[in-house]
């Protein structure tokens, strides 16, 4: 009995166990928080709704069907997980890159110009969106480490500044009868992402692309960079102290740039990884900043800060997200799936709360146990 005690309490102190528990704990409060949202709008339909909401695609009678639109969801998490690594990867660097969200919009903005209007191949495409959103993340970067500009002042403004700018670039190829620009595969067919055969397992589904198994290997590289090289030592060394990294040697300004570039690059591919399927087109008339970058900061909490655990939270932010669009509008906004991301979001601020909690917990346990240890010598 003890040693079993023991052996779950070291289980339970494992930083990784303790992230997945604290992930949980934030996506049951915030389904129970959504859950009694539903009640308020209609407690007729709400445990109708909500379990809509977490099945998504299985409500499809049949498994093509099902598979079809799994595949559309795994589509939309291809480019969250890129934004949520964005987040994530500067995070680690003691840097809150919200301008995820203008470097997605710059890397949609470049990977469209140079497939609609430079009729370039894809590979082209995804390097101009990898130029684009890395140079977004450098302006941030340089007036941070030269001008000490806060880089969530500086993310918010460009943010705004690559919604118009990509707006007005643009403008000359959208459709004639709507605002939204021209479907890639009608001009340009040689820039749509290669499926490579992905496709046939997702019910002949044309938008799944090398963009998902790609987003997945980024995923691992970061994972890779982070724990296993000197680089990836210097960028969390430099955000658990700047000035202590500095007076050790390392380029502190440097490595902020550098980290800035690489979370803009990985943004700016995010776009690219869904506007290069053809899956959506951009609207050139929109005022609002995409939330694609947005809810990639909810996937980043939610997987724990780590590059596997994004892989996890960013599908489950966009199963919920679209299961949300199968509610029934006449009753509940789909926007349900948005407030319940919003609600979870904000739990994850409490993480840390919780991980002190549970490890108090375990401390006391332990210096109980110690202490009935040496009474019974006695």
């Amino acid at each position: 009995m003890g040693s079993s005690g023991k052996s779950s309490e070291s289980f339970l102190s494992k930083p990784a166990v303790q992230s997945i528990l604290a992930a949980i704990l934030c996506i049951i409060i915030g389904l129970l928080v959504g859950y009694i949202a539903l009640l308020i709008i209609d407690p007729k339909g709400a445990t109708e709704a909500i379990i809509t909401i977490l099945k998504n695609y299985f409500t499809y009678p049949t498994k093509a069907a099902a598979m079809k639109y799994l595949g559309n969801t795994l589509v939309k998490a291809a480019p969250l997980l890129m934004c949520a690594l964005s987040i994530q990867f500067c995070y680690q660097a003691g840097l809150f890159n919200i301008g995820a969200a203008g470097q997605y919009v710059a890397g949609a903005g470049a990977s469209l110009f140079f497939a609609l209007v430079l009729k370039m191949p894809w590979f082209v495409c995804l390097l101009a969106a990898l130029i684009a959103g890395g140079i977004f993340g450098i302006v941030v970067g340089i007036l941070k480490s030269y001008l000490n500009v806060n880089e969530v002042i500086s993310g918010i403004m460009l943010n705004w500044i690559g919604l118009y700018s990509v707006n007005m670039l643009l403008s000359g190829v959208k459709e004639t009868a709507s605002p939204y620009t021209v479907q890639i595969a009608s001009v340009n067919e040689k820039a749509l992402l290669p499926s490579l055969g992905l496709e046939k397992l997702f019910s002949n589904n044309k938008y799944v692309t090398i963009a998902i198994p790609l987003a997945f290997i980024v995923a691992i590289i970061l994972k890779i960079i982070l724990t296993k090289t000197v680089f990836g030592y210097e960028i969390k060394a430099t955000g658990i102290a700047k000035d202590a990294a500095k007076y050790s040697g390392m380029k502190e300004k440097r490595n902020v740039i550098i980290t800035l570039f690489i979370g803009g690059a990985l943004a700016g591919i995010g776009a690219a990884f869904l506007f290069l399927t053809g899956y959506e087109q951009w609207s050139v008339t929109q005022s609002s900043v995409p939330s694609m970058g947005f809810n990639g900061i909810a996937a980043t909490f939610l997987g724990g800060l780590d590059p596997i655990g994004t892989i996890f939270a960013s599908y489950f932010i966009q199963h919920i997200t679209s299961g949300g669009s199968y509610l029934d509008k006449n009753i509940y906004p789909s926007q349900i799936s948005d407030f319940i991301s919003a609600i979870i979001i904000y739990l994850c601020g409490f993480v840390l709360f919780f991980k002190l909690y549970l490890n108090n917990y375990l401390r006391n346990r332990q210096e109980k146990a110690k202490e009935r240890k040496e009474g019974g010598k006695r």
